[in-house]
């Protein structure tokens, strides 16, 4: 029939499509503005929220303009500003998308700001000319524009529409943000031609959660062949399922310690197409796999295409770099070494080329992408085995591994093969060394932009990160004891060192250990070792004289300035996981020789305790002989993640290792 062809010419040409409406009224109307909403309580979940979310409701809906399908996204939004910190509410960004032809349009932006004067409500309206382009990439547009008349106590409301070609981009809804909410709803409709997956995530329950069949009519001015002859309207009626959510007295999202991003956990719906189901004909999956996004990808311009080239250019340079080589990875060492050294990063945020690989060498620089990619192109011309590593950083988010999407990624690094081993790479950092990433790329999944879509999975349980102290006390003399200090940090609080002593000095990084002390101290013979070994961790050395006293009683902590002070975990519950940065194990030793004069009137007890049975390992050993003090603490956890179920007895062992370490050994002076 006529109408099925002039469907599928529709809707064929993109990747998604659905319909969806609302099926009650929206629950407010704009203007509709009551004294209530202004002296209404506090959200008494969060009595100190700068803002407060009063009602919001979005609705997804595909119309027809005669000739084609549009996905025409409504938003209405109502927010109450409760002080200063509240004002960032009032200035609005929405993201559009964008591609070679088309893009995605905002319209019937309305927003006004409503202020309770003399008893009375004043509306101020923001003029339909404040909406302005605020920056865009290849594939990404933000639209901006902030209410007028804002203070203390301001009400806000605006409302816009997005029409869109993509019917692939279904817009997902969050119910949760950094402010509370008392009411948020969204409601989405599937024709019966699309099978969907819903894709829910967060921890807050629905108070509205429906689901309805109807059917919804849509009709088509189809042009006769030729552009001669008379057009007819073709009218098609499917069944369409409505789904609608909502949910009130939302929290807050905050940020906790040890979480990759809230991001990952706010209350949220999102959408994936699995497959068409057409009129007669066999269901039709349409999701794609990562190794057709993948070979698009290396044959883009401003991603891996690059690389296809014959880039000549390169030879000389790469040539003189490995000239005196004997291995492989003598050779991605030598490379990776220059381009790290001789090239500034300008975006730590980028996966896209803007610049061609000559541009880069010429200019010195680039974005993380560029400069990767550089490395590269390279390692290739060296005759190794390399492709691009795209990533998701642990601030952006997860990336799912069931829906091949490159929007979910925002970095790029270098993979290469040398023999049996396989390393990445990240030449956009100066003080990083070989084989090293930063440690917001250890995020879970990662793919390489190869045929294959080789999934490379850089997770926080594989960074096991190591730490060794020691420490030793000398004489007591007028009430100052001498001592040594000698430290292998971690490797990734090794970069942070490199980094403060780049950007200051050695002294300045000196003069914030001393302040890290809680008594009188003075540093001498200090020293860091290994500063420009950048693929190993740093040695901090010194001794130092501090202030004991000459007191009948002296009291001394054993692990001076690095007991672990405070719980990171300060909440009686959690609802979210704990994810660490890495796997760790922290060694401190101490030794003294009791003071002449002194004898040991109280030393702190030996435990030891595990978590979780093999999951972590507290030790806290001390034992006095023959007037020498001697310590060996030790913290050692053995995964970086951990469920929410585990929180409490991590929490509890945290507890026990803050209250022991601030255990002190008492001298008593001998009668």
């Amino acid at each position: 029939m006529r109408y099925t062809f002039v469907l599928l010419t529709c809707l064929v040409s993109s990747l998604f499509s659905l319909y969806a409406v609302a099926q009650e009224g929206p629950k407010m109307k704009f203007g509709k503005i009551t004294k209530e909403e202004f002296t209404g309580k506090a959200f008494e979940k969060d009595t100190g929220a700068h803002a407060i979310i009063l009602s919001e409701i979005g609705t997804s809906t595909f119309q027809s303009d005669g000739k084609d399908l549009r996905l025409v996204h409504k938003v209405h939004r109502r927010i109450r500003i409760n002080d200063k910190n509240g004002y960032d509410v009032a200035t609005v960004e929405v993201p559009l998308y964008k591609g070679d032809y088309s893009e995605e349009k905002i319209e019937h932006v309305k927003a006004s700001a409503y202020n309770l004067e003399n008893g009375e409500i004043v509306e101020t309206k923001m003029d339909s000319k404040s909406v302005f382009s605020d920056k865009q990439d290849k594939s990404l547009l933000v639209k901006k524009f902030t209410l007028p008349a804002v203070k203390e106590g301001t009400i806000i409301e605006y409302t816009y529409t997005i029409t869109s070609p993509y019917y692939h981009h279904l817009r997902s809804w969050d119910f949760q943000g950094e402010y509370p909410r008392l009411w948020s709803e969204y409601s989405v409709s599937i024709p019966e031609y699309f099978d969907y997956m819903l894709i829910p995530q967060g921890y807050e329950p629905f108070v509205l959660k429906t689901r309805e069949s109807s059917r919804t009519t849509f009709s088509f001015r189809s042009e006769s062949a030729g552009g001669a002859g008379s057009s007819r309207t073709i009218t098609v009626t499917p069944n369409v399922t409505t789904y609608k959510w909502g949910m009130k007295e939302i929290p807050a999202m905050r940020e906790e310690n040890f979480i990759t991003t809230t991001d990952n956990y706010i209350s949220r719906i999102e959408f994936q197409l699995s497959a068409y189901n057409w009129p007669d004909q066999p269901r039709k999956p349409v999701q794609s796999t990562w190794e057709d996004l993948m070979k698009d990808m290396m044959k883009d311009p401003e991603m891996a295409g690059a690389l296809d080239k014959n880039n000549g250019f390169l030879s000389n340079t790469v040539e003189d770099l490995v000239k005196d080589t004997k291995t492989d990875q003598e050779k991605a060492g030598k490379i990776y070494a220059w381009v790290r050294d001789n090239f500034t990063c300008t975006d730590h945020r980028a996966l896209w080329m803007k610049k061609s690989l000559k541009s880069i060498i010429s200019t010195k620089s680039g974005s993380v992408a560029e400069l990767n990619i550089l490395l590269v192109a390279m390692l290739k011309k060296a005759g190794l085995q390399a492709a691009p590593v795209l990533l998701s950083t642990r601030a952006n988010g997860y990336v799912y591994q069931f829906y091949p999407l490159y929007t979910r990624f925002n970095y790029v690094v270098a993979g290469v093969t040398l023999g049996d081993q396989y390393l990445t790479l990240d030449a956009s950092e100066p003080l990083l060394g070989f084989g090293k990433l930063p440690a917001a790329c250890y995020n879970g999944a990662a793919r390489t932009v190869d045929e294959f879509a080789t999934p490379v999975f850089l997770g926080a349980d594989s960074l096991k990160e190591q730490k060794f102290t020691s420490v030793m006390l000398g004489k007591l003399e007028n009430g100052l004891i001498t001592g040594t200090f000698m430290q292998r940090p971690t490797y990734f609080e090794s970069y942070d060192i490199r980094t403060k002593v780049k950007e200051k000095s050695i002294e300045e990084f000196f003069k914030e250990v001393g302040k890290s002390y809680t008594g009188e101290i003075e540093l001498e013979n200090k020293e860091i070792q290994d500063l420009k070994s950048l693929e190993t961790p740093v040695m901090v050395k010194y001794d130092f004289k501090m202030q004991l006293g000459n007191e009948d009683v002296l009291y001394l902590n054993p692990l001076l300035g690095e007991a672990t002070k405070n719980n990171p975990f300060k909440s009686m519950e959690r609802k979210f996981p704990v994810e660490m940065n890495s796997v760790f194990d922290e060694v401190y030793s101490f030794n003294m020789d009791v003071p002449e004069g002194y004898v040991v009137d109280e030393l702190p007890k030996p435990a030891m305790a595990n978590l979780n049975e093999d999951e972590g390992l507290f030790q806290y050993l001390i034992q006095q002989q023959d007037g020498h003090i001697q310590l060996r603490c030790r913290v050692k956890l053995n995964k970086a993640n951990f469920t929410s179920d585990d929180y409490s007895t991590l929490r509890e062992f945290f507890d026990l290792v803050v209250k022991k370490e601030a255990e002190q050994i008492v001298l008593k002076r001998k009668k």
